[in-house]
């Protein structure tokens, strides 16, 4: 019996989607849910998984576009690991397959041994033990750069090491030994630069980079976005958080964030002046009476904004859970698209990688966007002295054709007093 391996609906607006990356190789045996491959559309990834053990066919290559439907493979239902060297014939019957599964040791493991070969001492003890449960795309960056599986952080499902871990880690491992980074590049060099230029390297765009440069030059063409600034005293925010931070954790299983409180504060600062959580339709003002705040996360592949719904009847900790959640997912490639849907507002956070201002772009079509910043100690004037407090300084863009100036002015001083004085945020003044 066998089954096929489809591409899944992943909402309306997709209809096709960038096969990023298989996790198997063709012939290997699999268990029912095990992750099969990465499909990547316009604004998830997502991780296709087994429906039933056996053995896989693949039929599509990775770096193919696939539209949904596709059949892109087939699994042979019951059969054993026995049928494991049935991979071979296929691949002199398929010679374009043969490069791709060349970067693959394991593929050749059972015929030529490499712990026998003295020609090729080094790869010997790794490729059985430490590479064979990587996917090839993986296996091929963590050999190409003479990497040691153990040293990585993996993030995957079922601690499986993603091409997104491979890549943190070589990021930073940078600075620490710039050299050993050099050498690969420099003899990688004389094969990679044929055909083309010198110090260039071309590839398309993915899906969902193509996706946010799309929305993004959308907002930037069909709004009038200004923006406002202010800073925040963060003092009372971080006593709290250190306070409660332990009990917090204990009680609820997870972390006191900071982007709770803004979200908290941008619920109370929407009510007071609505036209921020608002959106121009044509000719008409289209006024939202809910509250769903998008917080962008950055991933591997390029930044995405899920959505905390209803956020104005969630505490503290659901809050923190809902944000949690998305991030756990995003690792795992497991956000849907109907995480990413319906938000009114967005929250974006640039303190995280260091950012200490920018200028943060709507997410279109809606009105307004609040950047927060990295909290550094800075000296400030208070009551005629200079002293030292935890400062962020916070960014405001918004659509002048709906709001005025005065109202977003008005709206940021209000999210700076009540993350100044948090207990406002708990009784609501």
């Amino acid at each position: 019996m066998e089954l096929d391996i489809r591409i899944p609906e992943g909402g309306e607006s997709v209809q096709e989607a960038l096969l990023a990356e298989w996790f198997v190789s063709d012939g290997a045996t699999v268990g029912a849910d095990e992750a099969l491959l990465l499909l990547e559309t316009d604004k998830v990834t997502l991780e296709i998984p087994a429906e039933a053990a056996g053995v896989v066919q693949i039929l599509v290559p990775a770096g193919s576009t696939v539209a949904v439907g596709d059949v892109v493979g087939k699994i042979r239902v019951g059969a054993t690991e026995g049928a494991q060297p049935a991979a071979g014939p296929p691949q002199a019957q398929a010679p374009e397959a043969a490069a791709p599964l060349a970067e693959d040791p394991s593929v050749f493991a059972p015929a030529q041994p490499r712990a026998e070969d003295p020609a090729a001492p080094e790869p010997a003890p790794a490729a059985p033990q430490t590479l064979q449960g990587l996917g090839p795309a993986v296996r091929s960056l963590v050999t190409g750069h003479g990497l040691d599986p153990a040293a990585i952080r993996a993030t995957g499902p079922g601690g499986r090491i993603t091409k997104g871990d491979v890549l943190l880690h070589l990021e930073s491992t940078r600075a620490v030994a710039p050299a050993t980074r050099a050498a690969p590049a420099t003899q990688a060099a004389p094969a990679t630069t044929a055909g083309r230029a010198e110090g260039v390297t071309r590839k398309a765009l993915s899906p969902i980079r193509k996706r946010i440069a799309e929305r993004l030059l959308q907002a930037a063409h069909s709004t009038a976005m200004l923006t406002t600034f202010n800073e925040i005293d963060m003092g009372e925010v971080m006593s709290l958080r250190e306070r409660y931070k332990d009990a917090f954790l204990k009680r609820y299983g997870v972390k006191l964030g900071i982007t709770s409180f803004f979200v908290k504060a941008v619920v109370e600062a929407l009510a007071e002046f609505p036209q921020l959580n608002a959106f121009i339709d044509g000719g008409d003002m289209v006024q939202n009476h809910h509250y769903h705040v998008g917080v962008a996360v950055g991933a591997a592949r390029g930044l995405v904004v899920p959505v905390v719904r209803h956020a104005d009847h969630l505490s503290f900790a659901e809050i923190e859970r809902a944000i949690a959640g998305f991030v756990t997912r995003i690792q795992d490639n497991k956000l849907e698209l109907s995480d990413m849907e319906g938000g009114t507002f967005t929250i974006t956070n640039g303190g995280v990688f260091g950012s200490l201002l920018s200028t943060p772009i709507l997410n279109y079509p809606q009105s307004g966007i609040l950047g927060l910043h990295k909290v550094e100690p800075r000296p400030v004037v208070v009551d005629g002295e200079i002293v030292v407090r935890s400062m962020m300084y916070v960014a405001l863009s918004y659509d002048h054709r709906l709001v005025d100036g005065r109202e977003a002015v008005q709206f940021l001083a209000r999210i700076k007093a009540l993350v100044e004085d948090p207990e406002r945020l708990l009784v609501e003044v």
